[in-house]
């Protein structure tokens, strides 16, 4: 089975480099228009329930079922989000989270290893299903944090965290042929439906 792990299109909050999280931001009319349909029909198609997200996915695979889950939502940045780095540089709680490597849990947000626990058992369900009904080719639309998570623990060759970030539209193709032996995923090609890609992870 190959899997298409893609992030959603541009948003406005993208554009502006602010922290969205799990707001449900739509996607601007630049991002609407920067995604393209994409050049295959997945037998499955799996979607963060966010409605940037499912815009994605409708315009890249018009007509095809979304089978929405909610542990693909992005990470919470609690107080963070709405703001960008530029107002928040004077802010005591933001600037001893950017020093803890953003290890730490954001104000009233996730912490980084509760967000990667969660979204990795959420993607690593959805691996097991699509394997078990027999697809041949796996969709998940979702976003930059579920790249850099589930990736990071289970794609090889491994990568760091903060380096399988696709840009917005962009995304992974992974072969699952050694998933229910080895439970990873081995990288054999990226895509990209996007032309406004922006590297921010948020």
């Amino acid at each position: 089975m190959l899997v298409y792990l893609i992030r959603h299109g541009q948003t406005v909050y993208n554009a502006e480099k602010r922290y969205q999280g799990t707001r449900d931001i739509p996607l601007s009319d630049a991002g609407r228009a920067g995604l393209h349909k994409a050049d295959f029909t997945p037998d499955a198609l799996y979607v963060s329930p966010l409605t940037r997200a499912r815009q994605t996915a409708e315009i890249l695979f018009p007509g095809v079922p979304q089978i929405p889950v909610q542990d693909l939502r992005e990470m919470c940045f609690g107080s963070f989000e709405g703001r960008n780095y530029v107002e928040m540089e004077h802010d005591a709680e933001y600037l001893a989270w950017v020093a803890s490597n953003s290890e730490t849990a954001c104000p009233d947000g996730e912490r980084k290893a509760d967000f990667c626990e969660r979204t990795c058992k959420a993607f690593a369900g959805v691996i097991d299903e699509a394997l078990a009904k027999g697809v041949e080719r796996l969709a998940i639309v979702a976003h930059g944090g579920t790249q850099m998570a589930s990736l990071e623990r289970f794609a090889r060759p491994a990568r760091g965290y903060y380096d399988w970030c696709a840009g917005n539209g962009g995304g992974f193709v992974l072969d699952a042929a050694r998933w229910n032996t080895d439970r990873v995923l081995d990288l054999v090609g990226t895509v990209d439906y996007g032309s406004t890609p922006v590297k921010e992870a948020k």
